[in-house]
């Protein structure tokens, strides 16, 4: 028989090798799925890893990289400050989506005005709906103590009604012959997210996430802030003897991640989506809690993280493309990244031992 005995101290060399220990393990379980799906394992798992960047179009896959990734890791580096504090806001994806519903309603707003200001005034406009959105959860924790994870939770569900209602009423395209969604940002200059430099995928939201990489840094390892964020959740009662408010540590956290989500989602519908739509978002709100856990909730590893979820992302479509793989097969994969993350992190703070029976 075996038991998990509490380490004294957590293990920094699980720390570090669970991440990829849980994307092999991932690589086989998902191997064996597509083999009871009637593929080629070792096929399935080259297309998805290989392809979209060795591959014969490579050249149009790998900018998909930095347009995919880019939401992802903007997301992840702000929950990864609160989950960092021990503050769990699983909401993002109800921030993302109020982020770009009220980024687009000030760019719409200026529609057809040609103007240099008005894609920065949708930047902020995006950055203060999330930031608003999560604030709701927020204050109601520090005023009330409610639960911030089932809170900001179904504020998700509220988000998509709204983005449906937006969709099918003010911000419909009155061009559009009826049908739903707004007007194309493409089409329109002054509120467009363009490609800054051609065929790399490099657009504003890219560069908002290294800032993010960045500023993520610097917080954490240079700032008083930073220290506060982690002796939070390390040793919560030693927080409060060092003078941490936690009031405005749950603020600020929670703020912060609504903010960066926020402009996630503005970055993405005056880009890639190009309008808002009734199924604007695609989960990147949720998908990015596994790139928060897989890069260690540090900002160097949330970057390669996010960069490897796309790498799943656009290489899941080939796969359905070129192997016939069913999306679902595809969302099962990438979820078992998440699932193997925590059930070998496990590792990190216990260790395994062997008992007799009689112990048993």
């Amino acid at each position: 028989m075996i038991r998990l005995e509490k380490r004294p101290q957590p293990s920094r060399l699980w720390t570090y090798l669970t991440p990829l220990v849980a994307v092999i393990a991932t690589m086989i379980a998902g191997g064996a799925l597509f083999a009871t799906l009637g593929e080629n394992p070792v096929t399935a798992i080259a297309t998805i890893f290989w392809e979209p960047l060795f591959g014969e179009f490579a050249f149009y896959y790998r900018p998909q990289l930095l347009i995919k990734g880019a939401p992802l890791i903007l997301i992840a580096i702000g929950l990864s400050l609160g989950f960092r504090a021990g503050i769990w806001n699983i909401g993002a994806e109800g921030q993302y989506i109020i982020g770009a519903l009220t980024g687009a309603a000030v760019g719409l707003a200026f529609y057809p005005l040609e103007a240099w200001y008005i894609f920065p005034l949708m930047v902020m406009a995006g950055a203060l709906g999330g930031w608003a959105w999560a604030m709701i959860p927020a204050l109601l924790k520090v005023r009330f103590g409610t639960n911030e994870i089932l809170v900001s939770l179904m504020l998700v569900y509220v988000a998509e009604q709204l983005l449906a209602s937006m969709a099918l009423g003010p911000l419909r395209n009155p061009d559009g012959m009826g049908f739903p969604g707004s007007r194309n940002f493409q089409q329109y200059g002054s509120a467009h997210n363009a490609e800054l430099i051609a065929g790399t995928g490099m657009h504003w939201g890219v560069v908002a996430a290294m800032i993010a990489v960045i500023f993520a840094y610097v917080l954490l390892n240079r700032h008083i802030l930073g220290f506060h964020i982690r002796l939070t959740g390390q040793a919560p009662k030693a927080a409060r003897f060092a003078g941490v408010r936690p009031a405005r540590l749950i603020l600020f956290c929670l703020g912060t991640s609504g903010a960066l989500a926020g402009l996630a989602g503005l970055f993405e519908v005056s880009g890639p989506a190009g309008q808002v739509s009734i199924d604007f978002n695609v989960g990147y709100g949720f998908t990015a809690i596994i790139v928060a856990f897989l890069g260690r909730l540090h900002p160097v590893g949330i970057l390669l993280a996010g960069l490897l979820m796309a790498l799943t992302y656009i290489g899941g479509e080939i796969a359905q493309s070129n192997l016939g793989l069913p999306a679902a097969a595809i969302q099962m994969f990438q979820g078992m990244l998440l699932f193997f993350l925590l059930a070998i992190d496990v590792l990190t703070n216990f260790r395994i031992r062997r008992t007799g029976r009689e112990a048993v």
